[in-house]
């Protein structure tokens, strides 16, 4: 009978584990999928590689229809061979972790492509599904926050 008893409670035991454990993965891909920042002017892809979360650019609008998206290039990065990359495609957002207890993305760097800058990075999902990119330079209440609205997976 002790035996049993040992056996169902360890069962039990694994089985709320593996549960809890799922629970948290869901809730951190959360994140994963397309997403259009407020002002429409950029799409990024959010996902995971390995256990780090990253984003790469999909669509943006260069205000200029001399040359295609994918003609534009990196041209402000502080390294010089860099310089040359494509911006369409790029990752933009690297090293996110996340933080099952505040329910946020943490530790991450962002890229600022627009003016060759890299940030200190954090992100969350607020109660109306939007997301909120952080970039700050080592204090997160000096920082911007970027919002971006879900549009696909």
């Amino acid at each position: 009978m002790t035996k049993l008893f040992l056996c169902s409670f360890l069962a039990i035991m694994l089985y709320s584990g593996t549960n809890h454990h799922a629970t948290t993965m869901a809730a951190a891909d959360r994140v994963c999928g397309k997403w259009e920042l407020d002002q429409k002017s950029l799409v990024i892809q959010v996902y995971k590689e390995g256990a780090e979360y990253k984003a790469k650019i999909v669509w943006f609008d260069d205000h200029d229809d001399t040359q295609e998206l994918d003609h534009w290039t990196d041209n402000l990065n502080p390294d010089p061979t860099l310089r040359n990359r494509k911006i369409l495609g790029m990752n933009v957002l690297e090293n996110l972790s996340y933080n099952p207890t505040s329910n946020t993305w943490e530790n991450g760097m962002i890229y600022d492509a627009k003016h060759g800058r890299q940030w200190n990075s954090s992100a969350s999902i607020n109660k109306d599904g939007q997301l909120k990119v952080k970039g700050y330079w080592h204090f997160k209440f000096i920082g911007r926050t970027l919002t971006f609205k879900r549009i696909g997976l």
